[in-house]
Order: structure tokens, then sequence, then C-alpha cells
């Protein structure tokens, strides 16, 4: 739940977020072209972009970068002006979710609290779109503080599929069991009670919730306006780094049409590692259907268990690769064929840090004796019980793969790579266009020469 800093926050409506805000505010300030040492303009008389009548010194000194001007205010009754304009504009501009009406309605002061941690843990890394209806239906199944710590990692575990970053799912509930068993079941009350007793809660994670449930923006508002300059947040300057992190680099001019957006700088990414693998479905014929095989994947790492087809590491060879995952499917099925082993085609899924490519096998049993019991961590499951497990995107990837493979079924995912018939993209619709054009033209000739020749 996205709101204003301390400085500019009251009441319910400082939910407001900063990236509604962002284009009219780029709008409204694309005129403005500042240097690119403008941004320390105003705060430091060294600073060759500062204001006339203010000292220059020798350009090293420049490098002494303090607070951004564009980030601080200068009076009390700047903050006054600033804080009425942007909620004014949050009053008449805020979307309607379902975590904002919660927030407004909810009396009680634990459950208001439950209600935007699970919005704020949700909405990390995430969109807003993409949230809303796994914040309903979070909470329409574990509506309290106590109903999620009474739930199942497995539970939560299968809500939380396909929002990715899976640890936080697993954070919250850790976080509603120490509530409930350690702390009587009420939420601590401040932002740094928040972030030092629940587990997963960050410091911009903790002011939210202090804020918006306990009303901490309010407590605060008068010593923050009293004290602007005093504590910089993440819009400072390095003073010893040579470089300011919110100028502008001389080799990358001003973009007037995005305005105030060209600040601040964002960090280049370092790019994902690539890992690959190997993964087999396994299926056999059932009293309800064919079933296919699933393990667990360990309570630590990536996607913490979660369940998984049955997976090994890349091998150099397709014969040693295929040898590795037939021992991987009999520890967990028995003895199995291995001439029945097909290589189906491979699925490519980037998580937030790791490019991974699954080669896909598929191996179905038939004519023999279902196998009827797995050790502990394995499990055979439908088809419709496999789309509502805890399972990852990417092996909902795996499994459209296999399907598309099988005898009548042409369903390959269709952001896999996979080298078949069925997974191949349809033109482009102006390319259909044409397509339908010519071909109706070539029709037509060929009506007509036929015609002549008779």
């Amino acid at each position: 739940m996205r709101k204003p800093r301390a400085a500019v926050g009251s009441g319910h409506r400082k939910q407001a977020a900063s990236q509604e805000g962002r284009q009219k505010h780029a709008k409204n300030n694309s005129q403005a072209k500042p240097s690119a040492c403008d941004a320390c303009a105003g705060m430091i008389a060294e600073c060759p972009g500062a204001p006339a009548g203010l000292a220059r010194q020798p350009e090293e000194v420049v490098l002494q970068a303090s607070v951004s001007s564009y980030h601080l205010f200068r009076d009390v009754a700047e903050v006054t002006a600033f804080r009425g304009s942007l909620l004014s504009w949050y009053d008449q501009e805020k979307r309607d979710l379902p975590w904002r009406r919660r927030a407004e309605d909810e009396m009680d002061l634990d459950r208001r609290a439950y209600a935007v941690w699970v919005s704020e843990v949700m909405l990390q890394q995430t969109q807003v779109a993409t949230v809303i209806n796994y914040y309903t239906g979070w909470m329409q199944k574990w509506p309290t503080l106590q109903d999620l710590a009474s739930a199942s990692l497995e539970e939560v575990n299968q809500l939380w599929a396909g929002l990715g970053y899976y640890s936080r799912g697993r954070r919250l509930q850790e976080g509603a069991r120490k509530v409930v068993e350690e702390l009587g079941g009420h939420m601590p009350r401040t932002a740094e009670t928040l972030q030092q007793l629940l587990p997963g809660v960050g410091r911009y994670t903790a002011g939210a919730i202090a804020s918006i449930a306990f009303g901490q923006v309010e407590q605060e508002q008068l010593l923050a306006s009293g004290s602007l300059s005093g504590s910089p947040d993440v819009e400072e300057c390095a003073p010893n780094t040579g470089q300011c992190h919110l100028c502008l680099p001389p080799s990358e001019p001003w973009d007037q049409t995005l305005g105030v957006v060209n600040f601040p700088r964002k960090a280049s990414r370092k790019p994902p590692r690539e890992e690959s693998s190997a993964t087999c479905v396994l299926e056999q014929p059932g009293a309800l259907g064919a079933q296919i095989l699933l393990v667990q994947r360990p309570n630590s790492g990536l996607l913490a268990g979660l369940w998984e087809f049955p997976s090994v590491t890349w091998e150099p060879s397709e014969q040693l690769q295929r040898k590795a995952l037939l021992q991987e499917l009999q520890r967990w099925a028995g003895p199995l064929p291995a001439t029945h082993l097909r290589h189906l085609g491979e699925v490519v899924h980037t998580f937030s840090h790791i490019k991974l490519t699954y080669q896909v096998y598929g191996l179905a049993l038939e004519g023999q004796t279902p196998v009827t019991t797995v050790p502990p961590g394995a499990r055979w499951l439908t088809q419709e019980e496999f789309h509502t497990a805890a399972v990852s995107t990417a092996m909902k990837k795996v499994f459209r793969v296999y399907q598309g493979q099988q005898p009548g079924t042409c369903m390959g995912s269709k952001r896999s790579q996979v080298s078949s018939p069925c997974s191949r993209k349809k033109p482009r619709m102006g390319q259909q266009v044409l397509d339908n054009f010519f071909r109706s033209h070539i029709s037509t000739d060929a009506h007509s020469l036929n015609s002549a020749a008779q």
C-alpha cells in the first residue's frame, strides 16, 4: 500500500501512491530543464549551479555534494502547501482498491494492521493489477491474524502460487504465528517495533503499517516539519564517492518529456545467472483419470515448499541426462521402463535472479500395475488437482508443454521455447490481412483461368 512520506501524509488519505502521480507530476514539471548539477542548487554554495550571489569554489569541492534540493523543503509553509496539493490530488484521483477500503472501514486496529500488512507484502515487486485478486482471495480465506496463524504452509503456498517471491507468503504466516503465540494477538504499534518483531517487515513496510493502521505519520508530523533537513533518507548525494547519485551524468542529457521522472537515477541491475535442469512429467492411469507425480521442494531456498515434477541438474550429454533423470524418477516411483522416456522440448522461466531453462521430458506408464505408494515428499495428483496445487508458474509451463505433445492435442505454452508445430506463433494481424487478400485474388485468378481453358 503506497503512500506519501511522513512530511506530507495526513489521516486516511496518506495512502496516496507515488506511481499514480508520477505522470501528472512529470507533465507539470516538463518545462523545467535544469542542468546536471541543478539538483544541488540552493543547498550548496560550492555547486556551479547554485543561485547567483553564492560563492563558487574550485571544481574539486563540487563533488563534495550534500542533499539534493529537489527532495528537501526550505520552510514549513512550503511543506504545508505541498501537502495540501498532494492530498487534494489524491482525494480526486485515488483508485478504489480493496486494501484501501479495509483500512478506512475496519475499526479493530489489529485487523486493520493485518489487512495493511498483507497488502504491503503482496505489493512488493508486484503490480497492483496482479495483486487485487490474490489479496481478495487471501482475506476471504484468512480474514484475521488468528486464521492465518492456524493455516498450513501448504495452504499458504497454494494460494500464493503464481504471485512469485514465495518467501513473502511464508514470512507472513510466520509473523502471524508470532503475533498470536508471543504477542497476545496484538500487532506492534510503532514502525520501530514492527520492523524489530515481525519477520520480513522492513523499514518501508513497517512505516506503512504504523502510519495507515495506527496513525504514527500524524504523531510525528510536527517533528518532521520542524526538522526539514535533519535526516536525509534515500534522497541523498554521496559525499565521498565523487559523484551525486541524483544528478544526471554529463553524458546523458535531460529528457524534457520526463520532467522530474528523470530522477532518481535507477541503479543498473545485475543480469540473472543462467541455470539448466531436466524435469519429467511422469503419468500413470488412475481410477479418476490420469495421475501425475509431484515431489516437494526443500523448505528453504528457491520456491521453498512448493511442488514440482521430479528434476535434476543439467548434464553435459543427453545420455547422462536421461540416466540421471531416470534414477531420480525411480527414487520416487520404483522401477521404470527407460525406453519410454521422451524429450518434448524446453521451457525458459526467469525468476528474480535466475534464468532457468528446463529440458522437458515425458514418461507415460501404460500396461503395468499403477504405483500406489510413494515415499514422503511425493504424491500422485490428477490433472485437475495439479492446477489447484501449490505449484510454481514454471511447472505450469512445463505441464502445458507435456499436454501439447500428447496425441490429439496442441496446447503448448505460448511463453515456452519449444520446437514443435503447435507452438509456432500465429502471423501478426497485418500479415493475416495480406495473406487473406492474396488468397482471394489467387483463387479468383485460378477460377478465371480454368473457365478460359474450358
